[in-house]
């Protein structure tokens, strides 16, 4: 009797074990609804025989093991096997458009389609998928909008649609992303300024698109982990206040190729600063090569090329021994480059070629290219000699006045012709300088003589 009994709990707790194992291996069927739409919107031409979507066979259930044939890639399920987690695709080429099923996936933490031929709108619905940590679209041809209810993901903490062609503004709330670390919108056609970002955001990446407008400080507000911004290749437009490179986290900077007019640059606070690399080449900035860059004690690579430089290079660019990288090339410098730069114990790569410098021997590959024409050089900074007129009895020279005439610094600009109380700004010129080297200043300024009014004029 006994023996009979045992077999009968025994035939039980198989039974019951059974269904529970097979309870466990069933995947929800919202996810395979969705996973069954995202696989039909694909066109089947784009599926390679050896693809992970070939290998998804609903004959079988997706989550179940072992995966031999079927499901073999492209997701990872849940621990008990209910949800699917992540959808991580294979660069096969895969073409069609993204189903707004996909917003069924629910427990997706990661989803993955980067370097395929997705193309149309980005389904608004993608929003539904509250979990997402990780949202890669990169290197499709996604077009239409960034949908503004992207803003609702509070969990995603890497957005990259790169490398796609998505136009028009930025959602206006992306600053209530609070999780978002990591932001790569890079090679798209976004247009509009910067909205406020989020304030969790390490790397900023949004180049070649056509963001224009000034970079506003309300846009970077309580930004203190931002370590890389890039934003080249747009047209920002502008000054480059102080505030931006004392953003306290900040390393990396490319703004190369935008619009930008002048960069207003202040010491960083105790010398504490981990800025390494500054890319402000290719813009229209004017003024003198900043000095308080030799301040940031990290600094290793600093790009100022084709810019609108006047002046001389600042000696402290010399002293500087963490600078292993300087591009000063394709402005209109003039004077002696620093002593230091070619000193036997400095290494520095780069160029400061193309300006208008005396003494850069040809011979030191950071003279190449050579520098601009004399004639290049002599009509920036004021053209040939003039004539004296009936109204001013000033003969301009290389950028200067002939006849005697104080002049002083006020906002950015050289004021001339007028009683300046004495101080270290004010200097006067008695005589045509006798050659480029006698001119005591380093801008692009001309000024009127003491008989005329005083001249703001900038070449």
């Amino acid at each position: 009797m006994l023996p009979c009994i045992l077999l009968v709990l025994l035939s039980c707790f198989i039974l019951f074990s059974t269904e529970d194992l097979v309870a466990v291996a069933l995947t929800s069927p919202q996810d395979i609804s969705a996973l069954k739409a995202f696989k039909a919107s694909v066109k089947p031409s784009s599926i390679p025989p050896w693809s992970c979507l070939a290998s998804w066979d609903f004959t079988t259930d997706p989550c179940a093991f072992p995966r031999r044939t079927h499901f073999t890639c492209g997701i990872t399920c849940s621990p008990d096997s209910t949800r699917i987690t992540q959808l991580t695709l294979d660069p096969a080429s895969y073409s069609g458009q993204l189903t707004p099923l996909i917003s069924q996936l629910t427990g997706l933490t990661i989803l993955d389609l980067a370097d395929n031929s997705f193309y149309g709108p980005i389904p608004s619905s993608i929003s539904s998928l509250v979990n997402l940590q990780t949202l890669t679209l990169r290197s499709n041809s996604f077009s239409g909008a960034v949908p503004n209810s992207i803003t609702n993901l509070k969990s995603l903490q890497s957005l990259d649609f790169s490398h796609n062609y998505l136009s028009g503004y930025l959602p206006e709330t992306m600053d209530s992303m609070s999780s978002l670390r990591r932001l790569d919108l890079s090679y798209n056609k976004l247009t509009g300024p910067l909205p406020k970002l989020p304030y969790s955001l390490l790397e900023l990446a949004l180049k070649a698109n056509s963001l224009s407008g000034s970079l506003s400080k309300s846009s970077f507000d309580r930004l203190t982990q931002l370590e890389v911004v890039e934003l080249s290749e747009n047209s920002f437009t502008g000054t480059l206040e102080p505030w931006f490179f004392l953003l306290p986290a900040l390393q990396q900077v490319d703004l190369s190729n935008n619009s930008l007019a002048r960069v207003e640059i202040s010491k960083p606070s105790n010398a504490n600063s981990d800025l390494v690399a500054v890319d402000l080449g290719f813009n229209k900035i004017e003024g003198n090569a900043p000095l308080q860059f030799a301040d940031y004690p990290l600094l290793s690579s600093l790009s100022l090329r084709y810019n609108r430089l006047r002046g001389t290079i600042p000696l402290e660019y010399g002293r500087k021994k963490s600078l292993r990288r300087l591009f000063l090339d394709g402005n209109f410098l003039i004077g002696k480059p620093p002593p230091a730069f070619f000193a036997s114990d400095k290494s520095v790569s780069g160029s400061l070629g193309d300006n208008c410098l005396q003494a850069c021997p040809g011979s030191f590959q950071l003279c190449i290219p050579s520098q601009k024409p004399s004639s290049v050089c002599k009509q920036a900074y004021g053209g040939k000699p003039r004539e004296k007129s009936l109204n001013a009895a000033a003969l301009f020279w290389y950028g200067v006045a002939e006849s005697a005439v104080a002049c002083r610094w006020s906002g950015g600009q050289l004021e001339c012709g007028g009683s300046f109380v004495l101080a270290s700004d004010i200097f006067c010129l008695s005589s045509c300088p006798k050659s480029k080297h006698d001119i005591p200043t380093a801008d692009s300024i001309w000024c009127s003589s003491e008989n005329s009014s005083p001249s703001t004029t900038r070449l």
